[in-house]
């Protein structure tokens, strides 16, 4: 082994009761136990340091390591805590902050005050030694552009204060803050590094050498190079990984200083630009490569590619197939932020996640042991929503995996003929006429946790009230127009507003039905894709897909508090039928068999007593409208056409549409959805919907959005014209997924013709950032292997008023799969589905009970 190279680690650890889950300030009771030698007090009493004996191998490192945790976790343990390695702990906020009794954390407490407040966070020292401070200090500015991917395989913090910062380390975005982190610039040796502290310290600004908090630093003590970026790690091998490639990284440099290489550091913005993005994505998602003009690469291949690069000094070091080992083994498993994240996601309770990160920090080195073993070929990705990066199923999947994993591929198939056989019995199709096809159906469902269940209720019905509370001022006073929430020429200008809507009487519910197409990212947020107030359609899909999956795959293990999805068709009678008497009549307008929606109409008609009708079964008489096959007034209409209802005629010539539109003007009628509702469904429209929110309701939107462009707007369009091939970019007035084109999957013809399309009429496209939606395990098409697909969420609102108890969420969502190799859902784009599951809790069990039995009846 080279001269020096020695290793030591100072790792910082959270204290846990571990009954309430939360940080306990008893560090000077669990130090009193230990020898001061390795063992000491940090700036918070919820938090204890380790140190590690100098060591010259990894493996003497993990002995270390496991052997100084033991200790800390055999004196807390007596003190009914734990401990854990993470760089924040996810149960915390600023009222656990207790300091440490200690006259330099005193002063620091009194110059920095927030700041130090702040600081519940728990990093990761490594130390490798060197034969002088001048080649430690010389080494250090080499080695900056690797160090955000040691970051990314450290980074445990996505939750700070109770919340999900976004981040896979907020405790680096934290550290940031102080005013001597991140890089000290060049510096060429231990002198005038020395001479930059004496600078900062006589500044006032710092209170002493040892608030160097660089990234990474010559020691002040003796010859070793500090790495200091890192967050703490749980998992014990992930700190030797981490050390392994630090030493190999000092070693390389020191070569090169040796052999008199050149080196050129990364100006100090693209350094924080580096380990800005790190922090952000983690392994999830991309990093800055480690090239003089760094470009964004998966995180995957950025780590393989230092693996490979330090290979040759590996094996000088003798490390070359441990650090191959658990590089690999770290890709695979993902790091911290992305296991807490999947623990939060089970029962969105921040308990589990301390549990977790508990339970890793005492497990063996290598982690704790599966508790399943992984899909067999399942190709993983972050943000896939049954399965961890392992290919271990997550906890609530565990049991219809592992009845997916005990069929044979025979048994699938049979089930697949079942299902397409129920499917043609019961016409479950989609389309019309000719082109009406077997609707594709996945037999593996969705599963929908209760709290994210709740979430979706409370933000999908504010935004509903929103939007229903926007359509009738746009068609009345037009005030949120007059104020500037929304340009004028925004909305009098698109095919969606409809001057025919403005005789509807003052106070019409316009908007009664509405969905929603959600998508979730791979950090499992939920953001609202499009809203759907003309004619949204799925319910009824939702709710027979769930009979045919209860018919066909009756052994299929069903999770406790699964909602009824049949519960939404009470919930759809409930809102039609508001305010009517027992004798009240209402019918759904259809267009008929031509209809694409034809199945899902006759389906909603016949189960809610509506009568489904088309022109030529309408006729006006009088103030009212008449259903001329029963000759009874019709109370409510429940408009579900293709085209524009002012245009519907009946066979013989009569303008049906026209007469229904001069009843409901006069009172005579009411109208679900009504006329002129495509203007709150525009895509351009779409990006003024937080504000509408806080405009109406007074209230924070709850349920994000996708970022997105409009083009009519020169600023942006520049920013979209610029960008076309990064970006979704979608006509304002398509529906069905039709003219919708990926960028990134484009080609580079498609490409142009869609940026000169946008140049000639920019008002008539939007553009939106690309989401990485996330995956389901879904059968191939011969049943013999799970693939993931990209999926989305279609969920409905019904409102019979514009007050909170007037609106609630629709008791069926509907999943809609996107074909291989492609993230356009929509089924006229050749996109399927899945049935749905939502879990709601015992409440939920119970409502079921009593719905079988009424159905039953």
């Amino acid at each position: 082994m080279p001269c020096a190279l020695t290793l030591g680690v100072e790792e910082e650890l959270h204290l846990v009761d571990l009954k309430t889950w939360r940080l306990c300030a008893r560090a000077a009771q669990v130090l009193a136990q230990l020898p001061e030698r390795n063992f000491k007090a940090e700036l918070q009493r919820t938090t204890v340091e380790t140190n590690t004996d100098v060591v010259q191998t990894l493996g003497d490192l993990r002995e270390e390591l496991l052997n100084r945790r033991r200790q800390v976790i055999e004196a807390a343990a007596s003190l009914g805590l734990g401990i854990a390695a993470v760089g924040t702990a996810p149960r915390s906020d600023f009222s656990d902050f207790e300091l440490t009794a200690h006259g330099r954390f005193a002063r620091m407490q009194e110059q920095y005050r927030l700041l130090v407040d702040e600081q519940l966070i728990c990093g990761l020292q490594i130390h490798v030694g060197v034969i002088d401070r001048d080649l430690a200090v010389r080494i250090s500015q080499r080695v900056e552009r690797d160090l955000p991917a040691l970051l990314a395989v450290s980074a445990s913090s996505p939750y700070w204060n109770g919340d999900d910062t976004g981040y896979a380390s907020m405790r680096s975005i934290i550290g940031a803050r102080w005013p001597s982190s991140g890089s000290p610039g060049p510096v060429a040796s231990a002198a005038e590094y020395d001479e930059l502290l004496a600078d900062l310290v006589a500044s006032g600004v710092i209170g002493d050498k040892k608030m160097a908090y660089f990234d990474v630093r010559p020691s002040l003590s003796g010859p070793t190079v500090e790495l200091r970026v890192c967050d703490g790690c749980p998992i014990i091998d992930d700190v030797v990984l981490i050390a392994g490639l630090f030493r190999a990284m000092v070693r390389a440099a020191e070569r090169d200083i040796e052999a008199g290489v050149s080196y050129e550091q990364w100006p100090v913005p693209l350094y924080r630009a580096a380990m800005w993005q790190a922090a952000r994505s983690g392994l999830s998602g991309k990093l800055l490569d480690a090239t003089p003009h760094p470009k964004p690469r998966e995180a995957a291949l950025v780590i393989r590619d230092l693996v490979q690069r330090l290979r040759p000094q590996l094996e000088v070091l003798g490390d070359w197939d441990e650090v191959l080992r658990l590089s690999e083994m770290a890709i695979h498993r993902g790091n911290s932020a992305d296991r807490q994240r999947a623990a939060f996601a089970e029962h969105g309770n921040l308990d589990d996640v301390m549990q977790l990160v508990v339970e890793e920090t005492h497990s063996p080195a290598s982690g704790p042991p599966p508790q399943t073993p992984p899909i067999p070929g399942y190709r993983v990705r972050a943000g896939d929503e049954a399965v961890l990066r392992t290919g271990e199923p997550k906890p609530t999947y565990r049991p219809i995996l592992q009845w997916a994993r005990n069929q044979s591929a025979e048994e699938i198939r049979t089930l697949y003929k079942a299902k397409d056989k129920w499917e043609k019995e019961h016409g479950l199709m989609f389309g019309a006429g000719a082109d009406a096809k077997p609707y594709p159906v996945d037999l593996l469902p969705r599963i929908i946790h209760e709290h994210e269940w709740q979430k979706l209720a409370v933000g999908l019905t504010q935004r509903a009230r929103a939007l229903e509370l926007f359509l009738r001022d746009v068609y009345g006073e037009q005030r949120a127009l007059h104020d500037g929430i929304v340009p004028a020429d925004q909305i009098t200008g698109i095919p969606g507003f409809r001057p025919e809507a403005t005789r509807l009487p003052a106070g019409t519910l316009r908007a009664a039905i509405q969905g929603f197409d959600l998508v979730r990212n791979e950090f499992g947020d939920w953001q609202v894709l499009e809203d759907n107030l003309r004619c949204p359609s799925g319910m009824a899909y939702g709710i027979v897909i769930r009979e045919m999956v209860d018919q066909v795959v009756p052994n299929l293990p069903r999770p406790a508090g699964l909602l009824d999805s049949r519960v939404a068709l009470d919930q759809l009678r409930d809102t039609i039928f508001a305010g009517l008497g027992p004798d009240g009549t209402a019918v759904l307008l259809s267009n008929g068999p031509q209809n694409k929606a034809w199945f899902e109409q006759q389906i909603l008609a016949e189960r809610t007593g509506m009568l489904l009708a088309q022109a030529n079964d309408l006729e006006r008489s009088g103030a009212r409208i008449v259903h001329r096959p029963t000759s009874r007034h019709v109370d409510v209409i429940y408009v579900r056409l293709d085209d524009q209802l002012i245009d519907e005629r009946a066979d013989d010539g009569r303008n049906v549409g026209a007469d229904i539109l001069d009843v409901a003007a006069a009172g005579g009628v009411k109208l679900i959805n009504a006329p002129g509702n495509g203007v709150g469904d525009d895509k351009a429209v779409y990006t003024f919907v937080p504000e509408l929110i806080r405009y109406y309701l007074d209230e924070r939107p709850l349920l994000e959005s996708v970022p997105t462009y409009r083009p009519s707007d020169p600023a942006e369009r520049r920013i979209v014209l610029e960008r076309v091939g990064q970006l979704v970019t979608k006509p304002v007035s398509g529906f069905g997924g039709t003219g919708v084109m990926v960028g990134p999957s484009a080609s580079t013809a498609e490409i142009a013709e869609r940026r000169e399309a946008i140049a000639a009429d920019p008002g008539s496209w939007v553009a939106q950032e690309v989401i990485a939606l996330s995956t389901h395990p879904t059968f191939d098409d011969d049943g013999t292997h799970l693939t993931p697909r990209h999926v989305d969420l279609r969920a409905f609102a019904f409102l019979t008023g514009t007050e909170p108890d007037e609106a609630q969420l629709a008791h069926v969502a509907v999943t809609r799969v996107a074909p291989p190799g492609t993230m356009v859902v929509n089924s006229s784009q050749g996109g399927g589905a899945k049935d749905t599951w939502i879990v709601a809790g015992d409440a939920a069990a119970e409502e079921r009970s009593q719905t079988d039995a009424a159905y039953a009846a």
